[in-house]
C-alpha cells in the first residue's frame, strides 16, 4: 500500500498498517514532515509528478490519501492505481477542506458530522462513497472539541476499512445510508474569505473557537483574525461617523 498525506493522521495510519503486518510500499507528502523509520519516503509538492514512481512502487494497486492537501490529477488517476481518500465530512454534502467545512456545518446547526471513505476521481470529493462513520456534534461544544473527535473518527474509519482493502483491493464498500444535512456545498479558499459575512451569526464564536488547534490551522486562524479586524474597523468607522 502507498500513503499520501501529512500530519498525525497519516503517521497513525502508517503505524497501524505496519502493526497489522501489512506492507507499506511508499509514503509521499510535503518535505516538512519526517519520514517514518524504515519506510521509503518521497517529499513532493505535486504528487502527479510521481505517477510512474507510485505505479512502480505499488505491490497491490492501492493508494491511501490521508490528511492529504495534494490534488490527484490525470497522470495518477489514469495510472491504474485505486486511490482512496479518508475525508472528514459527510459526502456529498460537505466537500472541500474539512477544517473549513466543519465551521460551516456548525454554523448551519448540524447535530452530526461524519468521516467518509471514498474513491478519488477527477472531481474533488466526488468519487464513489465506500464507507462512513457518523459522530455527534453537541449543541454547546466548541469547534476544537468537535474537530478533535472527528479526527479520531477518521482514524477509526481507516482502521475498520483497512482489513477489507487488504483482503480485496477491489472491495466495493458497504451500504451507506444518505446523510440528511441542513446545509452543504464545496468549502475551499472562497469559503474562507466568506467567513466574515457570518460574523454576526449567534453560533459564530462556538463554531470558530479553535482553542489549542489554532497553531495547526494557520489559514483558518488567519481568516478568523481578518474577520475580527474587519469588525473592529467597521465599529471604529461607525463611532467616528
Amino acid at each position: 500500500m502507498i500513503f499520501v498525506g501529512e500530519g498525525a493522521l497519516l503517521r497513525r495510519a502508517v503505524e497501524h498498517t505496519l502493526a497489522a503486518g501489512l506492507p507499506v510500499d511508499l509514503v509521499c507528502g510535503p518535505a516538512r514532515q519526517k519520514p517514518h523509520p524504515g519506510v521509503p519516503y518521497r517529499a513532493t509538492a505535486d504528487v502527479n509528478s510521481l505517477a510512474s514512481v507510485l505505479a512502480d512502487a505499488s505491490t497491490d494497486g492501492v493508494v491511501w490519501s490521508v490528511n492529504n492537501p495534494l490534488i490527484f490529477r490525470a497522470p495518477v488517476l489514469s495510472s491504474g492505481l485505486r486511490i482512496l481518500n479518508v475525508h472528514h465530512g459527510p459526502l456529498p454534502a460537505y466537500r472541500g477542506r474539512p477544517e473549513v467545512a466543519l465551521v460551516y456545518a456548525m454554523l448551519h446547526g448540524e447535530r452530526e458530522f461524519a468521516a467518509t471513505l471514498h474513491e478519488v476521481d477527477e472531481g474533488i470529493d466526488t468519487g464513489r462513497v465506500l464507507a462512513s462513520q457518523r459522530y455527534p456534534i453537541g449543541p454547546d461544544e466548541p469547534y476544537h472539541v468537535v474537530l478533535r473527535r472527528g479526527l479520531e473518527v477518521c482514524q477509526r474509519l481507516f482502521e475498520r476499512c483497512l482489513p477489507q482493502l487488504a483482503a480485496d483491493a477491489g472491495w466495493a464498500g458497504e451500504p451507506v445510508p444518505p446523510v440528511e444535512t441542513a446545509g452543504g456545498g464545496y468549502f475551499g479558499r472562497a469559503a474562507l474569505a466568506r467567513l466574515g459575512r457570518r460574523r454576526d451569526d449567534p453560533g459564530f464564536a462556538r463554531a470558530t473557537d479553535l482553542g489549542f488547534l489554532a497553531g495547526y490551522l494557520p489559514e483558518l486562524a488567519e481568516a478568523l483574525r481578518a474577520t475580527d479586524l474587519q469588525r473592529e474597523a467597521g465599529l471604529a468607522w461607525a463611532e467616528e461617523a
